[in-house]
């Protein structure tokens, strides 16, 4: 009898593949850090606060439960809706591109599956275009 891993977005399955909270921090980590130093993301790091610290937690908690653990997210801050969150800045396809190859240079430096990194990235691509269409539903309600 063989057994097969339970399939990415199954259960806790995610959350097993990317390291549980551990792995969590390091992508999160790496992700910031691309920000940091990759030239392409000026325009987003800009949007965000000198010290990332607070950013590197909420994001933390937050990929926790959407990857299928723990909640941190609301056990520690609330209850959150990711594109409504960021609909206050004007996050069109440039940006939104800007942070999914932070998020892909971070991904390639975890010791993922190929799968499951491939898995993840287009997870959250899923997110990421709804920020820009709240952004520019935002954008057209104030014109």
């Amino acid at each position: 009898m063989s057994e097969t891993a339970p399939s990415y977005g199954t259960a806790d399955a995610s959350y097993q593949a990317a390291g549980e909270i551990d792995g969590i921090r390091r992508l999160v980590d790496d992700f910031y850090q691309e920000m940091d130093s990759w030239e392409g993301a000026q325009e987003l790091r800009a949007l965000h606060a000198p010290d990332l610290a607070s950013a590197r937690a909420k994001l933390t908690a937050f990929l926790s439960g959407w990857l299928g653990g723990p909640r941190l997210f609301q056990q520690q801050y609330g209850g959150i809706s990711i594109p409504a969150f960021h609909a206050k800045w004007d996050v069109g396809p440039e940006l939104r591109d800007q942070w999914l190859e932070c998020m892909a240079r971070a991904i390639t430096k975890q010791p993922y599956h190929p799968a499951f990194a491939s898995y993840l990235l287009e997870q959250l691509r899923v997110p990421a275009n709804r920020v820009v269409q709240a952004s520019q539903a935002m954008r057209q309600a104030q014109q």
